[in-house]
């Protein structure tokens, strides 16, 4: 399915929050089965509500470039691409974010995107992309796409670990939580 790809529109974010809510889905049912109940709640408390926070604020970040694949008159798939230092010498261009709507899904709109974004980097001057996905059965669909885009994976591993609560345990607010993206 050939889609076309445009530049996000302000009005666009309500639609792109609500269809990437349902995609990730079953990454966070995911998340739950490898991580276990307890860290997984510790982790993320409330799934919803913290991923709906961070779609919109990449969707509006200065700086950030978003882009919208359409379908049926409407966004069905969006991409967020940063641009990063990696060195002195290199910048990369970090596809942030992406999900297709779930009735869309298995039509090549995520390959689409992935390629666009790629190219959007290209043409930017920028000679590095990247983009990161969980090693867990939820995101096995994400990252045969971007293999098939030709993106090398890297292993990397991150490990938790639930530690006793206790009532003196502070939590303190942190604006990067970690898993609250892609």
């Amino acid at each position: 399915m050939t889609v076309p790809i445009r530049a996000l529109r302000p009005d666009d974010i309500d639609v792109v929050v609500e269809f990437s809510l349902r995609a990730w889905q079953p990454v966070f049912e995911s998340f739950r089965q490898v991580m276990g109940a307890e860290v997984y709640r510790r982790v993320y408390p409330d799934w919803k509500t913290i991923q709906a926070e961070v779609v919109e604020s990449s969707c509006r970040a200065e700086g950030n470039r978003v882009w919208v694949a359409e379908a049926d008159g409407r966004p069905v798939g969006f991409a967020v691409v940063v641009i990063h230092p990696i060195n002195r010498e290199t910048h990369s261009g970090e596809i942030y974010m992406l999900a297709v709507d779930p009735r869309y899904q298995k039509r090549g709109i995520g390959l689409a995107l992935v390629n666009f974004a790629a190219d959007r980097i290209t043409e930017l001057g920028v000679p590095l992309a990247e983009i990161g996905t969980g090693g867990d059965p939820g995101h096995a669909p994400a990252r045969r796409v971007y293999e098939r885009a030709g993106f090398t994976p890297v292993p990397l591993v991150r490990y938790f670990k639930a530690l006793p609560e206790t009532p003196e345990t502070e939590t303190p607010e942190t604006p990067n939580a970690p898993g609250a993206q892609r």
